[in-house]
C-alpha cells in the first residue's frame, strides 16, 4: 500500500507565510505527478499546484505568483511554500500523488493524503 501524510497547515493572518509538506511511503517504484488540491466549505475541491517528476509545475490563477509547488524525488516528498496568503486560501489542502507501485507492471494510482487545515484570518 501507499501513503501520504501531510504536514504544515494552521492558522495564519492574512499576508503571512506557511509551509506544507506532504511524504509518500509505502511500496513505491516510482511517483509521476505530485500536487496539492484545496476543498473551502460548500466548494469543489479544486487543484492549486501540482509537478510532475520531471519539475514541470502547474499553478491555479489564483496562486500563481504566491505559491510554489517543489518536489524531492529521493525523498518522495511534495512541498507547498504559501506566501502572501488570503482569507479566500482557508481551505483543507489535500496532496495528491500519481504511483506506480512496486510489482505491478506499468500501473499508475492515484493516492490521496488525509488533508490538513489551513485558515488565514483577516
Amino acid at each position: 500500500q501507499v501513503q501520504l501524510v501531510e504536514s504544515g497547515g494552521g492558522l495564519v493572518q492574512a499576508g503571512g507565510s506557511l509551509r506544507l509538506s506532504c511524504a509518500a511511503s509505502g511500496s513505491i517504484f516510482r511517483i509521476n505527478t505530485m500536487g496539492w488540491y484545496r476543498q473551502a466549505p460548500g466548494r469543489q475541491r479544486e487543484l492549486v499546484a501540482s509537478i510532475t517528476s520531471a519539475y514541470s509545475t502547474t499553478y491555479a490563477d489564483s496562486v500563481r505568483g504566491r505559491f510554489t509547488i517543489s518536489r524531492d524525488n529521493a525523498k518522495n516528498t511534495v512541498y507547498l511554500q504559501m506566501n502572501s496568503l488570503k482569507p479566500e486560501d482557508t481551505a483543507v489542502y489535500y496532496c495528491n500523488a500519481d504511483v506506480r507501485r512496486l510489482g505491478l507492471g506499468y500501473r499508475y494510482d492515484d493516492y490521496w493524503g488525509q488533508g490538513t487545515q489551513v485558515t488565514v484570518s483577516s
